[in-house]
C-alpha cells in the first residue's frame, strides 16, 4: 500500500528568488492560521471552535476562508509527519523548540510538503513574515533555514515501510499516535489499519440531510446543484446528500430557510437503526449539538415529543436554535447529567424509544476532527467507558416494555463498543440485543450478533458503531 505524497522540493523555482522582506506583513489567513493552532496546540481548544469563531470573527473572503480551513486541518492532520520530517532537517529534538516556533515550523512545513498551489519559496517567506508578526523576531533565522533545507531535502527524508515497520508506518508516514497505531494494528493487521489511517486523513465531504417538513431529497438536489454541481444522493441514507468539498452550506438560503442539516451520513444512520415512528416520545440523553435530536424529531411529527437532555447549558443552546431553524416544535431541551440519574427528570418507562449517543474517544472521526488524535490518552477509552455504562444504565430505566434504545459512539474500539453493551446485557435481564431484521440501508452494516459497525476506510462515512436494545414486554 503505497503512502500519501510526501511533498517535494520546487525545482522549477530556487528558493532564493522569494526572501524574507524585512516589515512585509504575512497573509491573512496564514495569520488566522497560526492563531488558531496556537489556540489548539498550546491552549487545548478544539480546532472547530477555534476555527470557526475566528472566520466569524473575520472579513476574509471565500479562498481565503478555504485556505485558512486547509492550513488549519491539513497541519493537524499531518502533524506526525510533519514532526518527523522536521525532525530529520533540525539540529535538536522539535520537543526541544519553544511552542511558538514548534506550531511555525509546522504550520510551514505543512505548506513546503503537501500544497500543491504554494510554491516552497512562498511558504518559507510567508512563515518568517509570521514569524515577525508574533513577536519572535529571534527565530527567523531558524525558521528559514529548517524550512529551506526542508524543501531541499524533502524527498530524501526516508519513511518506515509498511511492510517491515507497521507500527512505525502509521506514526511516521500516516500520522497516527503511538498508542492509537498499536491498537489498530492488532484490531484489523497492518494493511488494514494502513487503510484506515488513510481515510482518516482524507479531507471529508460536507453531507446533509434534508428536512422532509419543508422539502423533498429531489427538489433540494434539484435547487442545489445549481450551486453545488457536486451535490449528490448518499447510497444508503434515504435523506442524505453529499454536498462535496467546497463551499460554505451555513451560509446556503436552503439552509438558512431550515430546510437541511450538516450531518455525515453515518451518523444518519444511526437514526435509522432507531427508527422513530409518527407520535412517539422520544429521548435523547446526549443530544448537544442536537443533529440526531433534530432528525428524530422530524420523523415523530407534530403529535410526537423528543426531549433532548445535555448536562452542558452552552452546547444545548446549540439544540433549541437548530430546531427553531427547522421548525420544530416538538423538542424540549433539559439541562441534566444522565449519569447521575433522570428521577427528577421522567419518570420510568415515559418513552418509546431512548437514545444514547455516548461521548466517546472518537476515533472514527479523525478526518473529521484531526486535533483529537492528539488530545486522547492511551487510558482515556476505558475511562470514558465508565461514563458509557453509567449513561446506558440510566437511560434504560425511562424506556416502557416494548420499546427500543439504541447506544451509539463514534469510536472504534472494543472496551466503548461492544463490552460496554454486553455487560449492560448481562446486568438486565430485562434487556435483548436486536439482531435480526435491521432497517434496509443497514443490511450489510449489522454483522451477525447485530451489531452495527461503519468503518471510514470500507464505507467511506465516519466510523460509528451502535447496538439496538428492546425491552421486554
Amino acid at each position: 500500500m503505497s503512502a500519501p505524497r510526501a511533498g517535494r522540493p520546487r525545482r522549477g523555482r530556487p528558493l532564493a528568488a522569494v526572501g524574507p522582506r524585512r516589515g512585509a506583513r504575512p497573509t491573512q489567513a496564514r495569520m488566522l492560521a497560526l492563531r488558531v493552532l496556537s489556540r489548539v496546540e498550546r491552549g487545548g481548544a478544539y480546532a472547530d471552535l477555534a476555527l470557526g469563531a475566528a472566520l466569524r470573527a473575520t472579513e476574509l473572503g471565500p479562498a481565503d476562508r478555504a485556505l485558512a480551513t486547509e492550513l488549519v486541518y491539513g497541519t493537524l492532520r499531518w502533524r506526525g509527519r510533519l514532526d518527523h520530517a522536521l525532525g530529520a532537517v533540525l539540529d535538536r529534538d522539535l520537543s526541544r523548540v519553544e511552542p511558538r516556533v514548534a506550531t511555525l515550523l509546522r504550520l510551514g512545513a505543512y505548506q513546503v510538503l503537501f500544497s500543491d498551489h504554494i510554491p516552497a519559496a512562498s511558504a518559507v517567506d510567508q512563515t518568517v513574515r509570521c514569524a515577525r508578526a508574533v513577536g519572535v523576531e529571534r527565530a527567523t533565522g531558524l525558521v528559514n533555514a529548517v524550512l529551506r533545507r526542508l524543501a531541499r531535502s524533502a524527498d530524501a527524508i526516508p519513511l518506515p515501510p509498511l511492510e517491515a515497520d507497521p507500527q512505525g508506518h502509521l506514526v511516521h508516514a500516516l500520522s497516527i499516535p503511538a498508542w492509537i497505531a498499536t491498537r489498530w494494528i492488532e484490531m484489523l493487521g497492518p494493511e488494514e489499519a494502513a487503510a484506515l489511517a488513510e481515510a482518516s486523513n482524507a479531507v471529508p465531504p460536507l453531507t446533509a440531510r434534508v428536512n422532509p417538513l419543508r422539502t423533498t431529497r429531489e427538489a433540494l438536489l434539484a435547487e442545489l446543484r445549481t450551486r453545488l454541481p457536486a451535490a449528490h444522493a448518499c447510497a444508503r441514507a434515504p435523506l442524505g446528500i453529499h454536498l462535496g468539498h467546497g463551499g460554505d452550506p451555513g451560509r446556503d438560503p436552503a439552509f438558512r430557510e431550515g430546510r437541511f442539516t450538516i450531518q455525515d451520513e453515518s451518523s444518519q444512520l444511526v437514526v435509522e437503526l432507531l427508527a422513530p415512528q409518527s407520535g412517539e416520545r422520544i429521548l435523547d440523553v446526549c443530544a448537544a449539538p442536537g443533529t440526531k435530536t433534530t432528525a428524530a424529531a422530524e420523523r415523530v411529527g407534530e403529535e410526537g415529543r423528543v426531549v433532548a437532555l445535555d448536562r452542558n447549558p452552552r452546547r444545548l443552546h446549540l439544540v433549541a436554535r437548530a430546531a427553531r431553524r427547522l421548525g420544530l416544535a416538538n423538542i424540549a431541551t433539559l439541562e441534566a447529567d444522565a449519569t447521575q440519574g433522570l428521577e427528577g427528570v421522567t419518570p420510568p418507562g415515559a418513552f418509546d424509544r431512548v437514545l444514547v449517543d455516548a461521548p466517546c474517544s472518537g476515533l472514527g472521526t479523525l478526518r473529521r476532527n484531526p486535533d483529537a488524535r492528539w488530545r486522547l490518552r492511551p487510558e482515556d477509552p476505558a475511562q470514558l467507558a465508565v461514563t458509557q455504562r453509567a449513561l446506558l444504565v440510566q437511560a434504560a430505566r425511562a424506556l416502557r416494555p416494548g420499546g427500543v434504545l439504541v447506544y451509539s459512539t463514534c469510536t472504534l474500539l472494543a472496551e466503548e463498543n461492544e463490552a460496554v453493551v454486553e455487560a449492560f446485557l448481562s446486568e438486565s435481564p430485562e434487556f435483548r440485543l436486536v439482531s435480526e431484521a435491521p432497517p434496509e440501508p443497514l443490511r450489510d452494516l449489522v454483522d451477525a450478533a447485530g451489531f452495527l459497525r461503519i468503518w471510514p476506510h470500507r464505507h467511506g462515512g465516519d466510523g460509528f458503531f451502535a447496538a439496538r436494545l428492546e425491552r421486554r414486554e
